[in-house]
Formats: C-alpha cells, sequence, structure tokens
C-alpha cells in the first residue's frame, strides 16, 4: 500500500535496557560529559537516591528528595539552589515522573545534563515536554532542552512499585501513544511503536497483578513504556493529554490515576473521528478501543472514577472551560458541551460507548 508523505526526525538520546543496568550509572553520567551529579528523588524514593549516591561515590555530590507530583515551581527553585549549592554539573533523576519533571525543570533552566533512571512506566524520560504547576495552573512547553540526555531501565528495580501504581502507570504510558496514533504529525514509525507499546502493556499488565515479581512481565512493561513515551516525545498531544493536566494543575489530582480514568473517555470521544488511524490499536481490543480499555481498566482494579478522588460535579464546569480556553489540534472538534459530558462520564465512571463525531479535522 502506498503511503502517504511525512516527516520522522529521532531525536539524540542513549538508552540503556535490561536487567542489571543500574550498575552503569557511573558509566552514563560519563557518556553524558557529567563528574558530579545530584542525585533527584521523591521523599518516597529518598532511600533508594541514598543507595545510588553511595553506590557511585564521589561522582554524587548530594540528594534532593522533595519532587512532588505536577512539578510546582516553587520544588524547583529549591532544587536550582541544591544544584549550584553541591557544586553539581549533572542531574540524576531516580523515580518516575514526578522526578523525571523536576529533573527537566532544572535541565531546562540551566542546560544541566540530564540522566534518568527510570523506575515507573511513566514514558517521560523519552519526551521534550515539561508540565509545571503555579498558582495552581499547570503549563506546558516543548523544548529540546528539555529531554534527558540518558536513559537506564533496569526491569530489577520495579518490582517494589506497587501493583496499582504499575496499572495506572501502565495505563498512563498507553495514552501517549494512543494520542500518538492521531496526532497532526503522526508517522509510519511512530505509529508502529504505538502498537507495539500498547500490545506490550495490554499483555504484561494483566501479568504484574497476578505476580507482582514477575519479572518478564516487568521486563515487557518497561519495553512498552519506552515505546509509548518515545511516541509522546516525538508528536503533538491532543486532547487527552491538554485535559489531564488541566485537572491535575487545577485540582492537585494525581498524574497517573488521572490519566487511567480519562483515557477510556477521551479515546471514545475521538473514536469516530480517528478511527482509521486507530483502527490497528481497536483491534487489540476487540475493535471498540474506548470500552476496550476500560473493561481492562476495571479488571486489573484501576480507578474509573474522578468522583472517588474527591473531585466534585460542580468542578467539571470550571474544567471544561479551562479546556477549551486555549485551541488545540485535535481529531474531533473541541466544544465545551463536548468535553462537559465526556467529564460527567469519567465524574461517574461509566463505561463509555463510541461516539459520533461532531467535526472531524481536515
Amino acid at each position: 500500500m502506498m503511503k502517504g508523505a511525512f516527516l520522522y526526525q529521532s531525536p539524540p538520546l542513549r538508552v540503556r535496557f535490561g536487567a542489571g543496568t543500574l550498575h552503569h550509572v557511573s558509566d552514563e553520567i560519563d557518556a553524558i560529559g557529567g563528574s558530579r551529579a545530584l542525585i533527584l528523588a521523591t521523599p518516597f524514593q529518598k532511600d533508594d537516591a541514598d543507595g545510588l549516591a553511595a553506590r557511585i561515590g564521589a561522582r554524587a555530590v548530594g540528594v534532593f528528595a522533595e519532587a512532588r507530583m505536577h512539578t510546582p515551581v516553587e520544588v524547583t527553585t529549591r532544587a536550582l539552589q541544591a544544584y549550584a549549592d553541591s557544586g553539581a554539573d549533572c542531574i540524576v533523576s531516580y523515580g518516575g515522573g514526578s522526578t523525571i519533571g523536576l529533573g527537566k525543570a532544572i535541565a531546562w533552566r540551566n542546560d544541566a545534563p540530564h540522566l534518568v533512571v527510570a523506575t515507573t512506566y511513566a514514558g517521560s524520560e523519552v519526551t521534550d515536554i515539561l508540565g509545571e504547576t503555579e498558582a495552581r495552573v499547570k503549563t506546558t512547553r516543548r523544548d529540546p532542552r528539555i529531554r534527558p540526555e540518558a536513559v537506564i531501565y533496569d526491569p530489577e528495580l520495579t518490582p517494589g512499585l506497587p501493583v496499582a501504581m504499575s496499572v495506572a502507570s501502565g495505563l498512563n504510558a498507553m495514552a501517549h501513544a494512543i494520542e500518538g496514533l492521531y496526532a497532526t504529525d503522526a508517522n509510519p514509525v511512530t505509529s508502529m511503536m504505538a502498537v507495539e507499546g500498547i500490545a506490550a502493556l495490554q499483555n504484561a499488565l494483566p501479568g504484574i497483578c497476578r505476580d507482582p515479581a514477575d519479572m518478564s512481565a516487568r521486563s515487557e512493561a518497561l519495553y512498552g513504556s519506552w515505546l509509548c513515551g518515545t511516541v509522546l516525545g516525538a508528536v503533538a498531544m491532543a486532547l487527552h493529554h491538554k485535559l489531564c493536566h488541566t485537572l491535575g494543575g487545577a485540582l492537585d489530582l494525581p498524574h497517573a490515576e488521572t490519566h487511567a480514568i480519562l483515557l477510556p473517555h477521551t479515546t471514545a470521544f475521538n473514536a469516530a473521528a480517528a478511527a482509521d488511524a486507530l483502527q490497528p490499536a481497536a483491534r487489540l481490543f476487540g475493535g471498540n478501543l474506548g470500552g476496550g480499555l476500560y473493561d481492562l481498566a476495571r479488571s486489573l482494579g484501576a480507578p474509573i472514577a474522578l468522583r472517588d478522588f474527591g473531585v466534585i460535579r460542580d468542578d467539571l464546569g470550571r474544567i471544561a472551560d479551562m479546556a477549551v480556553k486555549n485551541p488545540y489540534a485535535n481529531p474531533r472538534e473541541v466544544t465545551r458541551d463536548g468535553i462537559l459530558a465526556l467529564l460527567e462520564a469519567a465524574w461517574a465512571g461509566a463505561r463509555p460507548s463510541p461516539i459520533s463525531p461532531e467535526r472531524t479535522r481536515p
């Protein structure tokens, strides 16, 4: 079949994947041109970060373990001071999306080389996207300087990730790939990666639920998250990510869980308008992608309703207003009424049905 014209650009990025690759942190610090690393983590992973600092010895000049969801600017300000005070010349982010976001925020401001040791399935470690929150408003920017220089994926670091977070994180990664399929700048390479990544996570997440120590499932999930994140890092975001960022910034909702709840609904919203682009993924779920994603999430024990996270129905109108404030590309026309109906279904935790498009993208 003849392919249409497309543009594909592969960003410079060094990836080391495999069991035991944590032992190569010092090598990767050298490879990105660093010698004195400030190690970043959340308070929850401080002990792991301290252990990594001990492992790499003189290459570690400090640990900053205050990373938080949605990358608050006030935390970044403190981290920048810690970076300057320590005499660091590079960053090692140890953890998931919150820690990686902090590392990106630092690097975007001071051009510090950035190595990520990924311990969740967030996928953000391979993107040039940074979302920051200030005064309960989350803003997103893209810049090549935001993308880390290198990533270590060691499946042996992930069995300690709680099953609930593994599931939410994996569904978050799936969202990257699904939006990548109907992105305005999608291309055959990213689309192949997207379908492969979705399939890997669809297979791996039930295995993790059955046995959290299953290294085969853990490795496949990490592989899938890398592919899905790579897709997001190569193409434009649309409705799903816009809504998640709006909800997360305004209501301080947990990042991965918000993605998991909204994914079936945003997919159903766009399903008819982007039917051709989504067809390869829909086949993985029996033809009904939105419903299939909902069924998968429910079978895995993932959260399915915004109201379970303290969102009140009266919040939805304000979120819909914010979501339509700035125009952005999406297969289906984005209207306040359409977004409000989507949010109400996600708030209630209802299984989505395919929706006919009001208007498709030209």
